[in-house]
């Protein structure tokens, strides 16, 4: 037996030696990796011997232990290359065929790492299979079909969600407010493509739109929204919303691009191994923003990959745009993005299986790669998070009068309780009653990352009217801007003795 097991992998590894060196010459770096795979294939086969021949546990069937070895050693390499066996295979091309149409409805963070034990749900599609058995944002999935996503790709766990229409698929979750995995048995079914939330501040003359992820249909959605600020003359600016946009096809995200630059604008360069270069991609179209309009991005740790590609491409436009230009005023606003600029190529192995490999890089039109870098924003805002149930808890027991035993009370409503119950068990069912769009747009409306990126559209009109000579460039924009309103500094304070009498 261990001679058979010996020969099997002298086979491979001749195998493997000769493909990987017939187009190489002997001084290829890569030499020194078939000379460690030499010589540690001895040890692996010596191994897989004494685990059949000795564990207790007598090893009849080693196909699951021998896919779960070769996915361990891919993503060693990097976490976003992957090996899918062949139903993960298989999955993916009915899927390219169309064959596969069901999904569940939700949209995930797609920079997980492989060995995070979970995969955070950015958005739950409106309407959609997951949405109408409860599934909300920010719910992480732990286990698919009874198997943890710990270990998993994000690409292969999004295979095993997808499936036949009808069908079903069991997640277990696990939510902010609860410490118990909760379980859900969806069925999958066609999903609509998402809408992009499009919003007309009309205080500001600003129009509002946000992607959740890049889609086809992300460039007509867009184009709707600049076709009404070119039938409105007062309009101060739009704000593109790419917060917790983890990507999506990178062609969208070119086609958007398009419509603010002009054709054959360069928007992204693909480079392989040794930094060589292998594509360029350009505008292919002529710009449909006739005048020149600030452009807000709105950008956080959680906005990668193609989402990232689109505001650092136009920011580089924008800083080498001359004055009056379309698109010369482009600024990023909010947090640093999470740096996602690799790209994978699926190939296809023996036994019915493949390989999601990490092949090269994303740059920039000015060469540079967002890759475990990402993009500083020009206007760093710290996003404000809601009060936890905790403190809401904690501010309405301690520190206030009412809270106090027997406490004197002025208003009806405070002396009487089923009055007050009643008012809160309607404000509750109101609140149920509203649809998800209606409780987005309450959610938007006081979004404090947005009414601040508002707050510095307000002042680029203003700026541009009192100071026009400092507003010919983005960089002499973005000086003036930063001096009228800097979110970030701390105030500069002067301590005043006060003598005592």
């Amino acid at each position: 037996m261990k001679k058979i097991f010996s020969i099997i992998t002298t086979i491979i590894l001749i195998l493997f030696i000769h493909q990987s060196t017939s187009n190489q010459t002997p001084q290829n770096p890569s030499i020194n990796f078939d000379k460690t795979f030499y010589k540690w294939s001895q040890p692996f086969s010596e191994t897989v011997h004494l685990i059949h021949t000795k564990h207790v546990n007598y090893l009849a069937d080693p196909e699951k232990p021998m896919i779960n070895m070769i996915k361990s050693f891919v993503k060693s390499f990097d976490p976003h290359s992957y090996f899918l066996d062949q139903k993960g295979y298989e999955d993916i091309i009915q899927s390219v065929k169309g064959e596969l149409t069901g999904g569940i409805g939700i949209i995930v963070d797609n920079t997980k790492d492989a060995d995070d034990e979970f995969l955070r749900i950015v958005e739950t599609i409106p309407g959609g299979p997951a949405d109408k058995v409860g599934i909300k944002a920010q719910d992480k999935i732990v286990e698919v079909e009874g198997e943890p996503v710990k270990g998993m790709a994000v690409d292969e766990i999004v295979s095993k969600l997808k499936g036949k229409r009808n069908t079903k698929v069991h997640v277990k979750v696990l939510r902010s407010d609860t410490t118990r995995m909760l379980p859900f048995d969806i069925t999958r079914d066609v999903v609509k493509e998402p809408n992009a939330l499009c919003y007309h501040f009309k205080g500001h003359d600003a129009y509002y739109i946000c992607f959740n992820m890049f889609t086809e249909n992300s460039i007509n959605q867009l184009t709707q929204v600049i076709q009404k600020i070119q039938s409105q003359q007062n309009t101060k600016g739009l704000i593109i919303d790419l917060r917790n946009n983890t990507g999506g096809l990178l062609d969208a995200a070119i086609d958007i691009a398009s419509l603010f630059l002009p054709k054959n604008s360069l928007v992204v360069i693909t480079k392989g191994r040794q930094d060589k270069e292998i594509d360029r991609f350009y505008t292919k179209k002529d710009p449909i923003l006739n005048r020149s309009i600030p452009i807000f991005i709105l950008v956080n740790n959680f906005t990668a990959s193609a989402a990232e590609i689109l505001p650092g491409a136009l920011q580089v436009h924008a800083d080498k745009a001359k004055k009056d230009v379309t698109g010369q005023h482009v600024y990023i606003v909010g947090n640093k993005t999470y740096g996602k600029g690799t790209w994978q190529e699926v190939i296809p192995i023996c036994n019915n299986c493949a390989i999601a490999l990490t092949a090269g890089v994303y740059c920039l039109p000015d060469g540079s790669c967002v890759q475990g870098k990402g993009i500083t924003p020009d206007f760093l805002i710290e996003a404000k998070m809601p009060p936890s149930q905790e403190t809401i808890w904690y501010n309405t027991m301690f520190g206030r009068e009412s809270a106090l035993k027997n406490a004197i009370k002025q208003d009806q409503e405070a002396d009487n309780p089923m009055l007050k119950d009643t008012t809160k068990k309607e404000d509750s069912k109101k609140e149920q009653e509203k649809s998800w769009y209606e409780k987005k747009r309450d959610i938007i409306s006081s979004d404090y990352s947005i009414l601040s990126t508002l707050r510095l559209l307000e002042m680029f009109d203003m700026a541009q009217k009192a100071y026009p000579e400092k507003m010919k460039t983005r960089a002499d924009s973005i000086t003036l801007l930063k001096s009228l309103y800097t979110p970030e500094d701390k105030a500069e304070i002067e301590e005043i003795t006060i003598a005592n009498t």
